[in-house]
């Protein structure tokens, strides 16, 4: 079913409010199987929300609307949707009671215009929101549908979790079933060219390729009669494609990189201690975020200066002197000292310029790894020939991921 999605609120046009509800319906819509095909933003206008919307109805036989559902002035969804869908509003007793109880149970005094919230068009599918106080609802007209959502995101996923979901998939009548993949170490273009021999001429699976910052994200989708159907040719797919690139994936199951570590790491009772100086404690914080990561982290060390590196990791200065502190030798030194005083099974470092400016004649972006484990040490080098000091921190960061994942594949 071809949807568009309008997004009602002049502080969305005003760029005071970043439009997440639309990347959330987006993902999700897609996941259903829903083809979507435009994304509007309206100020609060009534007329020109009108115009948009049956713009909409023209090209789209869906039409899901977030935001303009409240009780001031400005929210006139329903009166727009209700005249261009030929569907009145009349005042709904079972959602004026629910508003009622919203606020009661906070001891709150409801205000008059909240009872504006309980008015629905006629004949409308309407949906419960425990999170707020407008409901949702979806109207049709002939073949036609709009779906209308409170603006707040916390609202509008509540909603389309709870009942949401469940109310699109009656319009599908084939299954569909997919997989995220996770990849590292691979940019998409060359991505996309070692998986051509399959994307080309695709039918059903479909293969989509999404870039993100230091990794590439591969949705594999179907659409069949069953699901044992759509699930068979999604994993037969799969397998084609590990041949071909199954060396750059990590996941295939859609979890995040430091996820996938701090699994592998559980599950084989391993420890790991970092030592970081230009990503200033990042990789740590990736593992924190992670449930059950004190079971795995022994200890991260921020050791930004050449007199941390010395006093709290025990880097020898003649090495710091002879090879300057960006350097393989002293990454290893990091990476040895790391684990001698943390007492883990692996450690890992990093130690570069993430920018904007670098010296000793080197340039931004670069950057060398350390590890140790067992008897094995090491370092690796990273140049992203890059002076934006966000994206060289976040990339030092998954690269460091990396390393450690690519350790623990070899040692399980």
């Amino acid at each position: 079913m071809n949807t568009s999605i309008i997004a009602v609120g002049t502080e969305l046009l005003f760029g005071q409010t970043v439009n997440t509800n639309a990347a959330y319906l987006s993902e999700n819509l897609n996941h259903l199987g829903f083809n979507v095909m435009y994304h509007f933003v309206v100020g609060d206008n009534d007329g020109r929300l009108e115009h948009t919307l049956k713009r909409a109805l023209a090209d789209t036989d869906l039409v899901i609307i977030t935001g303009g559902l409240g009780p001031t002035q400005d929210d006139m969804t329903k009166e727009t949707v209700a005249r261009v869908m030929d569907a009145p509003l009349y005042l709904n007793e079972e959602c004026l009671a629910e508003v009622k109880k919203y606020f009661s149970i906070r001891n709150r005094e409801m205000a008059p215009n909240n009872v504006q919230q309980a008015y629905i068009p006629e004949n409308a599918v309407i949906f419960r929101n425990e999170a707020g106080t407008a409901p949702a609802f979806a109207v049709n007209k002939g073949d036609k549908w709009v779906i209308c959502y409170p603006g707040p995101p916390r609202e509008l996923k509540w909603i389309f979790e709870d009942s949401g979901k469940d109310f699109l998939r009656k319009f599908k009548e084939k299954k569909i079933y997919y997989r995220v993949i996770r990849t590292i170490g691979i940019g998409e273009s060359d991505l996309e060219t070692l998986l051509m021999p399959l994307i080309d001429n695709q039918t059903d699976p479909t293969i989509a390729t999404y870039a993100k910052e230091g990794e590439c994200t591969i949705r594999v989708a179907s659409q069949r009669d069953t699901m044992e159907e759509a699930q068979a040719a999604v994993e037969n797919m799969i397998s084609r494609m590990n041949n071909l690139i199954g060396s750059y994936i990590y996941s295939y199951d859609d979890e995040e990189l430091k996820e996938v570590v701090v699994h592998k790491l559980q599950k084989q009772g391993l420890t790991i201690s970092s030592a970081e100086s230009c990503t200033g404690g990042a990789f740590a914080a990736s593992i924190t975020d992670v449930p059950g990561a004190s079971k795995v982290l022994s200890r991260g060390y921020i050791t930004y200066d050449e007199e941390a590196k010395i006093s709290m990791l025990g880097v020898d200065p003649t090495v710091i002197d002879q090879y300057t502190v960006v350097s393989p030798e002293v990454a290893i030194e990091m990476a040895k000292g790391a684990r001698l005083e943390a007492g883990s099974d692996i450690a890992v470092s990093i130690t570069g310029y993430a920018g904007p400016e670098a010296d000793e004649g080197r340039e931004a972006g670069n950057a060398y790894i350390g590890y140790a484990y067992d008897d094995t040490v090491g370092a690796v080098e990273l140049f992203t020939k890059r002076s934006d000091r966000a994206w060289n921190r976040n990339y030092f960061r998954l690269m460091m991921l990396k390393v450690v994942n690519e350790i623990l594949d070899e040692i399980k």
